[in-house]
């Protein structure tokens, strides 16, 4: 293109002068140049604006969850659209995806924090619908939440109290106690009383990104629903958002703590039951009583303190019925390990005449039962424990709406937590072994269409059921890992006496609606349901004597 005694390095040019080329710079310089000012100034303004801050994290939390989400369909696709020589074959490979699909999700939530490690513990929760590989790799979200700096919760105290830390307390340990999805507890020691106090306070960056990771967790959900119609799970992306923001506000918490205190006042020799005490509350710093214990489920710390697992099991099977079944009663909807502590205590001075006290955290979720709701899972329970099928497909539509002998079936499984086969013919005296734990989930995963009909079941329940079911599953997790001996006999018939007093209830109800106070009638009808009524709990007080009685028979022989 040029004449070559103009080109570089040619004699005619004065070698003092600078070549031409050497004064264009090359592509790459340019790029580099280009980047490292870019990046610069990204620090700059992500360190002093805090809109710039806000774009550059939100980019980074839809970039996460974008890629996560992109490397998990790819796999399933991939997987899917192969062809295998035996179903075996093909249930190993899927497995390998679950296991891989979970780890790169698992690394997604860890990295977004906030409602996403909220997210993994629900996913942890859904044994009986997830693949083991799904929920055994989430297990870590339970305890390995990420923490917030000591700086950033300051600044939030003085934001949402008013005054800073020093103002308000004589000690606070900069170490917290306990770090979950929503907020992580210090320990510390008011100046005015020297009370010993926990201090629960928000992750400072949920206010700034719940909205961003509550519709991008529902485009997810969404988009597995277009791709496999036959898993829905939008459901799980719609409880979470209304949960959320309820959750987020602890002035609800506190008032849901109030309440439950109050009303299991009058109950702590059935429940033994400890719910600390509220000093203060705004909507992102809690201050309550501070209350320690082990966890529920430790049996050796049981053992040391001569605590009997049946009576803790007695206790925490009346907390829960009282909470589903008590009309007016809020329940508890996140009642997991973590959720839940005993502690030892003097019995000879324990109001409550129990050598331990079962301690309930986090108020943060209850919800309403409506009455009639109440009404139709206590006739569901009492035909499950009769035997009664008929009956119990009755009631399982009214309350839950399930219709079709495979999906009552499926049902009848889930809520129970016991097979299908179990589940129809109950027996309470007999435990859940670990072989029908895993012919559960075998029947889940190779019987076709049982997984899509649950998946169905779960998508369109209304949600509060679907919060008792979640409530019945972690109870009755926490209620075998306590090794009761005398297994699950007990705590039914516990449940049975409340269903019977919803019943009662309601009976006398409609005898009152339906005749004259004083006829022959209406006390015949009175006569009949008083009678049902004390048939179905004496039967709690015969065992319960048959119980002593052995257990002195056992005493006196050894």
């Amino acid at each position: 293109m040029f004449p070559a005694r103009l080109a570089c390095g040619t004699r005619l040019r004065p070698p003092a002068r600078a070549c031409w080329r050497s004064l264009v710079p090359t592509p790459k310089l340019t790029l580099f140049k280009v980047g490292i000012a870019i990046g610069v100034a990204g620090l700059v303004l992500y360190a002093t604006n805090d809109t710039a801050k806000h774009v550059i994290l939100t980019t980074e939390r839809i970039g996460v969850v974008t890629a996560a989400t992109a490397r998990c369909f790819l796999l399933y696709k991939d997987v899917l659209g192969k062809e295998f020589s035996s179903k075996a074959e093909r249930t190993a490979e899927l497995n390998k995806t679950h296991q891989k699909a979970a780890e790169i999700t698992l690394r997604a939530l860890e990295k977004n924090g906030g409602i996403y490690i909220k997210l993994g513990q629900h996913i942890t929760a859904l044994t009986y619908l997830l693949p083991k590989e799904w929920t055994d790799t989430m297990l870590p979200l339970q305890d390995r939440c990420p923490r917030s700096s000591l700086e950033e919760i300051e600044q939030l105290f003085i934001k949402d109290m008013g005054k800073p830390m020093s103002e308000l307390f004589s000690s606070f340990d900069p170490e917290p106690v306990g770090v979950a999805s929503l907020a992580q507890v210090h320990i510390a020691t008011l100046k005015e009383t020297g009370e010993k106090v926990a201090v629960k306070i928000q992750h400072p960056t949920l206010q700034e990104f719940v909205p961003l990771d509550i519709y991008l967790t529902k485009t997810v959900f969404n988009l597995m629903y277009r791709f496999f119609p036959e898993y829905p799970l939008t459901w799980l992306g719609e409880e979470m958002q209304a949960s959320i923001y309820v959750e987020l506000d602890f002035t609800n918490e506190a008032e849901n703590a109030r309440k439950t205190a109050q009303y299991f006042q009058n109950f702590t020799r059935e429940t033994a039951l400890r719910i600390p005490t509220i000093v203060a509350a705004q909507k992102r710093v809690l201050i309550m009583e501070y209350v320690a214990g082990s966890r529920l489920d430790n049996l050796e710390y049981l053992n040391q303190h001569n605590i009997h697992p049946h009576e803790v099991s007695s206790c925490l099977s009346h907390i829960f019925n009282n909470m589903i079944f008590t009309p007016d009663v809020g329940l508890h909807c996140d009642p997991h390990g973590g959720n839940l502590a005993i502690r030892s205590v003097d019995k000879r001075t324990s109001p409550s005449g129990h050598n331990f006290e079962i301690v309930l955290y986090d108020h943060g979720l209850y919800r309403q039962i409506p009455l009639q709701m109440k009404r139709e899972y206590s006739h569901f329970w009492l035909s499950v424990l009769d035997g009664d099928v008929p009956k119990m497909k009755e009631y399982a539509g009214k309350f839950a709406g399930i219709e079709g002998d495979q999906k009552f079936r499926i049902f009848a499984a889930a809520i129970t937590g016991r097979s299908p086969e179990n589940a129809l013919n109950y027996d309470i005296s007999k435990a859940r072994s670990t072989d029908e734990i895993k012919n559960i989930q075998s029947q889940l995963l190779s019987t076709d269409g049982i997984l899509e009909d649950l998946m169905y079941i779960l998508s369109s329940m209304p949600r509060i059921v679907l919060l008792i079911l979640k409530t019945n599953d972690l109870t009755r997790n926490l209620d075998e890992s306590l090794s009761n001996p005398l297994g699950p006999e007990r705590t039914f018939l516990i449940m049975a006496n409340y269903c019977a007093k919803v019943v009662y209830d309601e009976s006398k109800e409609r005898i009152a609606a339906t005749y004259s106070k004083y006829s022959v009638r209406a006390t015949l009808e009175y006569a009949r349901t008083w009678w049902a009524y004390q048939r179905r709990i004496s039967t709690l007080y015969i065992y319960d004597f048959i119980m002593m009685v052995r257990n002195l028979r056992h005493q006196f022989l050894s």
